[in-house]
């Protein structure tokens, strides 16, 4: 099956040279790395619960905790199902499972108060995944808004008709609301908890007028805004289970010989290829030293063109044919990026 990766950054193997004072230049190159959760390839039916409503024996304590923070349960329930359908909308995007159903129908005991409850036993876990035919659980366990109110009074001027400035107290207020959201994803048939995650973000509103009530109205504006980046949190935690792009900086050498001052123009001009045709040059020079730096670009090169395999053997011989330090740390990380490419190819082979 096919899946997509999610990007982060630049998405393209773009690479940038920086100046250096000394005998290495820096570049960025983009690669891929594991998904943070790994999923067994057998998995293919997915249920999605939204467990992050509070339970009715709970329901005092929380309307305490609402009140005290200024929260709506009706906001917090709506924002819920919209973090759960982000969520939803996010994995159907990638064909990794045969079926996705959210478990709308489904009551779990939950205490509120934004924290995670205890995970739910392992009987529970497998009678809704016999009942509901799925292999997965994906639970939003918790939901919840902590909001903040800065309110101030500040004098203004205000024009008249015949120009003359009046000096009001205008109302200023501005509300800081902190979503948090915490995830668990259960695998039902190994009876493991592959993942438990929180992701949170902010949603700033503010409002002014002459009187209290219009400046109020920032409070009441905020809705709309706590659904979206609900909606966006779910959609951020079903890239948990996708690999992802990120960028890595590397060093190469630019100074031995002409042929690498010349190489160092090349690649700042974006040609690689062209500046690993004057590294090859040195690579037999009677100078140890410069040799072993040529043998270090050409592991270089090799990684920038997505030969890994070659990369390693390059670096490998520059470090114990022309005892090139920088190239041991090098061959290090070249050997940690294959292990993780496995991963890559492990996670996008179903």
């Amino acid at each position: 099956m096919k899946t997509h990766l999610r990007l982060l950054f630049i998405p393209a193997i773009l690479l940038l040279a920086t100046i250096s004072s000394c005998s290495m230049n820096g570049l960025t190159m983009s690669v891929t790395e594991p998904a943070p959760v790994t999923l067994d390839p057998a998995i293919e039916h997915v249920g999605i619960i939204n467990r992050s409503m509070p339970s009715e024996e709970y329901e005092e304590l929380d309307k305490i905790d609402k009140v005290l923070s200024l929260e709506g349960k009706e906001l917090d329930k709506k924002a819920g199902h919209a973090a759960m359908m982000g969520l939803f909308d996010e994995l159907t995007k990638n064909d990794r499972f045969a079926t996705i159903n959210t478990l709308d129908t489904l009551s779990i005991d939950n205490p509120g108060l934004g924290v995670f409850p205890a995970p739910l036993s392992w009987s529970e876990v497998q009678k809704i995944g016999h009942e509901q035919g799925v292999d997965i659980l994906f639970v939003l366990s918790f939901y919840d808004t902590d909001t903040r109110v800065d309110y101030k009074m500040v004098p203004v001027e205000v024009s008249t008709p015949i120009d003359l400035g009046i000096t009001l107290m205008e109302h200023q207020a501005t509300v800081n609301t902190l979503i948090k959201t915490g995830w668990r994803i259960y695998d039902v048939k190994n009876k493991l908890i592959l993942d438990e995650y929180v992701l949170y973000n902010k949603v700033v509103t503010s409002g002014r007028g002459i009187n209290p009530v219009k400046a109020a109205k920032a409070a009441l504006d905020r809705d709309p805004a706590v659904m979206q980046t609900s909606t966006r949190l779910g959609e951020q935690y079903a890239w948990r289970i996708l690999p992802y792009r990120i960028r890595v900086s590397r060093d190469y050498y630019v100074k031995g010989s002409n042929n690498f001052k010349i190489g160092k123009r090349r690649a700042q001009t974006g040609d690689w290829n062209g500046a690993a045709e004057k590294w090859e040059e040195e690579l037999y020079n009677p100078k140890r030293k410069v040799a072993g730096r040529a043998h270090y670009n050409m592991a270089i090169i090799n990684e920038i063109n997505g030969d890994l395999d070659a990369a390693i053997e390059w670096a490998s011989k520059a470090y114990t044919d022309y005892k090139n330090k920088e190239a041991l740390d090098y061959l290090r990380v070249l050997k940690r990026r294959a292990a993780k490419n496995q991963q890559v190819k492990n996670q996008m082979n179903y």
